[in-house]
């Protein structure tokens, strides 16, 4: 939503590695900016939904995001349905980059 997008695609890049692949659908928002959640939760969980069926349909071990409103929703999404994954925010995957090499 910020338009910031290849600056830290570029970062995770250079990761030696990690493979970064997109997510189907990857731009529609997850239903949790700001207090939309709170305001329209079934329209939310709607759009979180459907955003964790895209990320379990790439085979996905991990996610990463920028956002941490997307990452809190999705990863409870993904354990609600039963296939949890590690979600990480895009500074934490960097950093666990740095410590490892």
């Amino acid at each position: 939503a910020q338009g910031i997008r290849e600056a830290p695609r570029r970062l995770l890049r250079s990761i030696p590695n990690l493979e970064l692949v997109d997510v189907p659908d990857g731009e529609t928002c997850c239903g949790s900016a700001g207090t939309y959640n709170m305001e329209q939760p079934e329209i939310a969980r709607e759009l979180g939904t459907r955003k964790a069926q895209n990320i379990l349909a790439i085979g996905a071990e991990a996610l990463a995001a920028g956002n941490i409103g997307c990452l809190v929703q999705i990863q409870k999404l993904l354990a609600g349905s039963g296939h949890p994954l590690p979600v990480y925010h895009t500074i934490q995957v960097l950093a666990l980059a740095y410590h490892s090499g």
